[in-house]
């Protein structure tokens, strides 16, 4: 729901609850796995996303944003969606087909489809909507007239805690509110909800549900054909007449105060959650909470963690997926710095589809797609073995099915842990390398600052088989990554299980290398990742690479091995710093050693000549390259240096040299 600053305000003040001892053996609800928020997404970006990743990973459902026509602002702002101007699938995310054949796609990769409903409400602004539809505030030709509103009044800040009628009878933030109470708005919003189902959609978020009357949302629900899953958005407020509890009855309910209570303690000493559960002042019971770090809302007002938090918010993600408490639901949306802005979009204000390599989506659920198969395995279990060390490392089993250990500090941590699992060799799937458990179910682990190590049943560690026979695929991939893996299909078989397997074979500086046995396919389909989350598909199409040598760089495959002394130049880039840009320099380009232009990934340059900054990368001979520099602010934002690309070609000698001024 639309915020706007004056509900900031109000729900920053509601941030309060105590801290006590409850029992941990509470059961989590079963039956849909973790849920993500592709937030933003337009319906292709999302149908692409279920096929390579979030069904392969283990993810239960993907909630999309609302699919109904809204008032337009032209991509300007994020919050247009939620001002519905009718009911008809012509949002700025897709076409009606768009958005059928994601729900498709979606369901072919085993992930249910759950969309956001904007129904309490319609516009305050605006004339015109992204399906070209006019309307004004009180009056939508075909669907509402002035009739099917409540009589206008804006809720005040004191109605959250004084009067409950107004807040559920008056307009929130001026937007025009309609009259759940008669029968045939509530025909008309039943109507298209069951549309939306009759497309295959499973489940439904409710937006600004706090807003509507329960006996109004009950109402309507008893007009829904099927049985869909029903998530509630009511933000608990302390003391205040309307509670989340009220709601539990017509479905599950958002439990903001879990994502406020993450982020107190992972700014402070994670310890304590050792006890946490219902008596932490969470609003609802384990079995009707829908938990998360963080949402579209909160991400901005600053009452949870969010992105730019990064570890941190990344090791406060590995304890909602490995802890007992509600449905978790993880969250990706875009990058931002302003907070009203919108998705990256075209000229005429239609979302763009995703690109999870060019620094402008976050793309976080990638990095917990090891969790979601760990939370899968354990779901059902309780948690034993707990251990901390007085601060900001704790660890924990869950059952005899898996063991997790996060490192809030920032300092690495080696001791022998009990983890409860049977012996064995697990991969981390929270990040990288593995952990050998003793018949005794002990396993001596190093878990480095800021980092997580989970291991599961269901696992193994196995080395990738040395090609035998057939036709093979020699692959080096150009990345500044320390770790690589290739996630592949080859032609006419099936894709490997997520994250792919490592290329771990010897190559030079700046390259990671496997070979592939193909037998007798000529070709595969690839995409590369960081073992953490972050991939590289080609902008969503994936690599098509053939038998032979090939090497992968900046969105391009070309024949050959970049590590031969006749295929590599040895180039040095150079920088002079200005003042204000002293500090924290980065080089990223079109070519995979360069950072393929995602700051994420981004190549540090060193200051050891101050005020010259320089990096030596291994590139292609050859190669036209593109490339920028850019400094990395304490705030998780980037700032690139101005003008155009640089640009230039490696030549065939074996060095080359760069030196630039700062624009």
């Amino acid at each position: 729901m639309r915020r706007y600053k004056t509900l900031i305000a109000i729900a920053s003040s509601l941030i309060a609850a105590m801290i006590v001892i409850i029992p941990r053996a509470e059961a989590a609800p079963a039956g849909y796995g973790p849920i993500v928020k592709l937030w933003s997404w337009n319906w292709n970006s999302v149908a692409r996303e279920c096929t390579d990743v979030l069904g392969p990973a283990g993810y239960g459902a993907v909630q999309v944003s609302p699919p109904s026509d809204s008032m337009s602002r032209g991509g300007a702002v994020w919050w247009d969606i939620y001002q519905p101007a009718r009911y008809t699938l012509t949002s700025k995310f897709g076409t009606e087909a768009q958005f059928r054949a994601m729900v498709d796609a979606c369901h072919a990769a085993g992930v249910k489809v759950h969309a956001d409903a904007v129904i309490n409400h319609m516009t305050g602004q605006g004339a015109t909507s992204y399906g070209g539809y006019s309307f004004s505030k009180y009056d939508y030709p075909g669907l509402y007239s002035a009739a099917d509103f409540h009589t206008p009044c804006v809720i005040n800040g004191s109605d959250y805690t004084n009067d409950a009628w107004r807040v559920q009878n008056c307009e929130l933030v001026s937007l025009s509110d309609l009259n759940t109470g008669s029968e045939y708005v509530r025909d008309q919003i039943a109507g298209y909800l069951n549309r939306l189902t009759a497309l295959g959609v499973d489940g439904f978020r409710i937006d600004g549900a706090k807003h509507i009357n329960p006996a109004d949302l009950a109402a309507i629900k008893a007009k829904l054909t099927g049985s869909p899953y029903i998530h509630q958005e009511v933000i608990y407020g302390a003391g205040e007449p309307i509670q989340p509890s009220q709601y539990t009855g017509i479905g599950d309910v958002h439990e903001f105060v879990y994502g406020r209570k993450m982020k107190e303690q992972f700014t402070g000493q994670i310890r304590w959650l050792s006890t946490f559960g219902a008596s932490w002042g969470l609003s609802v019971p384990n079995d009707k909470a829908v938990t998360f770090i963080d949402n579209h809302d909160t991400e901005r007002n600053g009452s949870t963690l969010n992105y730019k938090y990064g570890d941190t918010y990344r090791l406060a993600n590995v304890f909602l997926l490995s802890w007992p408490y509600g449905l978790p639901r993880v969250f990706s949306g875009f990058t931002w710095s302003d907070s009203e802005a919108g998705p990256p979009h075209n000229g005429s204000g239609f979302v763009t589809d995703t690109d999870c390599g060019n620094g402008q989506w976050t793309c976080f659920h990638r990095q917990m797609s090891g969790m979601v198969g760990f939370y899968r395995a354990v779901e059902g279990t309780s948690v034993g073995n707990w251990w901390d060390n007085g601060d900001n490392v704790i660890a924990f089993s869950r059952g005899s099915q898996g063991w997790v250990a996060i490192n809030n500090s920032g300092s690495a941590l080696s001791r022998t842990f009990t983890t409860g699992l049977p012996a064995g060799t697990y991969p981390n799937v929270a990040g990288t390398g593995t952990v050998t458990v003793a018949g005794d179910g002990t396993a001596s682990v190093n878990v480095p600052a800021k980092s997580a190590v989970a291991i599961r049943v269901g696992t193994t560690a196995t080395p990738s088989p040395t090609p035998t026979g057939g036709n093979t695929a020699t692959i080096y991939y150009g990345t500044s990554w320390t770790t690589a893996n290739i996630h592949y299909q080859p032609s006419g078989g099936s894709w490997t299980a997520v994250p792919g397997v490592a290329m771990d074979e010897t190559a030079c500086t700046g390259w990671k290398k496997k070979t592939i046995n193909l037998a007798a396919a000529t070709s595969l389909k690839a995409a590369f990742n960081n073992g953490s989350g972050t991939w590289d598909n080609n902008g969503g199409n994936d690599y098509t690479i053939g038998a032979g040598v090939s090497r992968v760089s900046g969105g391009t495959v070309t024949a050959g091995n970049p590590c031969e002394s006749n295929g590599s130049v040895s180039a040095t880039f150079s920088a002079t710093a200005t003042t204000t840009w002293g500090q924290n320099v980065f080089l990223v380009g079109n070519l995979g050693a360069l950072g393929a232009w995602n700051p994420a990934n981004a190549i540090p340059l060193s200051a050891t000549a101050y005020p010259v900054w320089s990096a030596t990368l291994t590139l292609p001979a050859g190669t036209a390259v593109e490339y920028k520099y850019l400094k990395k602010n304490s705030d998780g934002t980037v700032t690139w240096e101005s003008g155009a690309n640089r640009t230039f070609t490696t030549p065939s000698g074996s060095t080359v040299t760069r030196t630039d001024t700062w624009r």
